[in-house]
């Protein structure tokens, strides 16, 4: 049985940031000029993790997500992958990447007991590509979506992050390159977390708009099944094409969020909004035994009250959460390091 919060809410999830690099610097995620990493000596080794993946499965988790930064930048993931493959208790086990290093790691990924993966993939132009990330990485990710296929993950799910005036006129595009691979297009309001640091409201397109504009281009668009604790609302096309949305910024789904998140170095955070972690590097360093570290997961879980995005949601005058400044005295804060 999982562990339950204050709200009854169980603890299910696990998204684990295997590192805080990544080789974009999206505008939405990484829009600074500098950052400041985590220390090489306090990242968690592998067999770290499994600790305390074993850890979080005594008290109900049974999905686990590779997260980065960007994963596959993490020398020998696939090593984790299979470590984590082995547990009987894990039931999923997915990864999400931004595909630049996909194409040459897919097959042993495949190989290594990883379910299912999901990449990052905001538009399908190149110029666009350039400006939003600051790479000319566009023909990489577009390789690694065929070699994941190839590798015969399916369906793929990509992730499209939508904001007004710079990617919102690719929506359908998106939709139809999908079909080739049969993948899931996942459309997700931009939010206001993180290194977001030139989020405003005028930048949303929200949920409501993105189904008008589907609509308006497919005509009927009907709901499909979906796990009421998922982040993405899944619909159908008349001719059985699946995509989502998240819509966290505009309707957010607090009340059925199971999601916990372990950064590299030990930090778990119960929220994507949350200011203040937990350290479990600490307790697992000093020589915590498996039953204390199962104790202080069930002590901090079972005292969640956390309603991060609909506080936010609430607040009349809304900006950006954090400012540069906080993201350098705090690298914590940032998405790249905790994962989305």
């Amino acid at each position: 049985m999982p562990t339950a919060d204050t709200y009854g809410r169980p603890l299910r999830n696990l998204r684990i940031s295997v590192t805080d690099r990544c080789n974009l610097r999206c505008a939405y995620c990484m829009p600074e000029e500098n950052y400041v990493w985590l220390p090489r000596k306090d990242i968690l080794d592998f067999e770290e993790l499994a600790t305390l993946v074993d850890c979080f499965t005594d008290l109900g988790v049974e999905k686990v997500r590779l997260t980065g930064g960007e994963p596959l930048l993490r020398h020998d993931v696939a090593d984790f992958i299979a470590m984590l493959a082995a547990k009987p208790a894990i039931r999923d086990l997915a990864l999400t990447t931004n595909g630049i290093l996909l194409d040459t790691q897919a097959e042993a990924l495949r190989k290594a007991g990883l379910h299912r993966v999901t990449v990052s993939l905001d538009t399908l132009r190149p110029d666009r590509f350039r400006a939003l990330t600051r790479r000319d990485s566009l023909d990489k990710v577009l390789g690694g979506i065929a070699a994941a296929d190839a590798a015969g993950f399916k369906p793929i799910k990509i992730d499209t992050v939508v904001m007004a005036g710079t990617n919102d006129d690719e929506i359908v595009d998106l939709i139809e390159y999908g079909k080739q691979y049969q993948a899931e297009v996942r459309f997700i309001e931009y939010m206001d977390v993180g290194g977001a640091t030139h989020w405003s409201p005028e930048r949303v397109v929200t949920r409501a708009d993105m189904l008008a504009r589907l609509s308006s281009h497919y005509g009927a668009i009907e709901a499909a099944n979906a796990d009421p604790s998922a982040p993405a609302e899944r619909f159908a096309l008349a001719d059985g094409t699946v995509f989502g949305i998240i819509s966290s910024t505009t309707q957010p789904f607090c009340s059925a969020c199971d999601r916990a998140r372990l950064t590299a170095d030990g930090m778990w955070y119960l929220c994507l909004y949350a200011r203040i972690g937990t350290d479990l590097r600490a307790a697992l360093r000093s020589g915590a035994s498996r039953d204390e570290l199962v104790e202080l997961l069930r002590r901090v879980w079972t005292g969640r009250s956390d309603r991060g995005a609909e506080e936010r949601l609430a607040q009349r005058q809304r900006e950006a959460l954090l400012s540069p400044d906080q993201l350098r005295d705090d690298p914590h804060l940032e998405m790249h390091t905790r994962g989305g």
